[in-house]
């Protein structure tokens, strides 16, 4: 009866992050004078697996991409919105965004509706002419942190940090970038029940 009571009140006070809701595995890696990003390709409602091609790393640029992790409906409302302010931005700027500019407007958007935000944490990376590879990661308000080796998102973070931090290395060219943040992922959502089944990755 003790026992009883223990798991019902345990398992009444569990609740499940919306953030963790569809599960996720995004990361992004710095190398020398190249970045890439990856995701894994599930779509999920929970435990169960709905589909396994889900987009979550979209092309806003030439040498720009974000990937979206958390909520998939806002997931799809961020998309249709970074695509709408990218294309104002081209029209009055008559040129393309730079990354860093790219990864302010994504943090401002998101604080914009700090008080009922949108469940998504997005990580941005990109290369530019000027500073090279940039790669930065936001939380669900948009505060942002920036690094030089590797950011992470979604609920394989916890996994994939201490993956990239064990196989990570500077200097790496789009051959080893590109090994290098593969098996980060494979091995970081091997041990993620809400992420996997099957994953892509963009080397620039």
């Amino acid at each position: 009866r003790i026992l009883h009571c223990l798991l019902s009140s345990s398992a009444a006070s569990f609740q499940m992050s919306i953030l963790q809701y569809n599960g996720s595995a995004i990361v992004a890696m710095v190398g020398k004078d190249c970045v890439a990003i990856a995701s894994d390709m599930r779509y999920g409602i929970q435990q169960q697996t709905i589909a396994c091609d889900m987009k979550k790393v979209f092309q806003m640029g030439d040498k720009l991409f974000i990937g979206l992790s958390g909520l998939l409906t806002d997931v799809q409302t961020l998309k249709q919105k970074f695509d709408f302010k990218l294309k104002m931005y081209s029209l009055r700027e008559n040129r393309p965004m730079r990354p860093k500019v790219f990864s302010s407007l994504v943090s401002s958007t998101l604080y914009e509706k700090r008080f009922g935000p949108y469940f998504v944490e997005p990580v941005v990376a990109g290369l530019d002419a000027k500073e090279g590879p940039f790669i930065a990661a936001m939380d669900l308000i948009g505060a942002p942190v920036f690094a030089k080796d590797f950011v992470v998102s979604g609920t394989t973070s916890d996994e994939l940090y201490g993956v990239c931090e064990a196989f990570w290395k500077p200097n790496m060219g789009p051959d080893e970038l590109f090994e290098t943040i593969s098996q980060s992922l494979l091995a970081a959502v091997d041990r993620d029940c809400l992420a996997g089944w099957g994953a892509i990755v963009h080397v620039m």
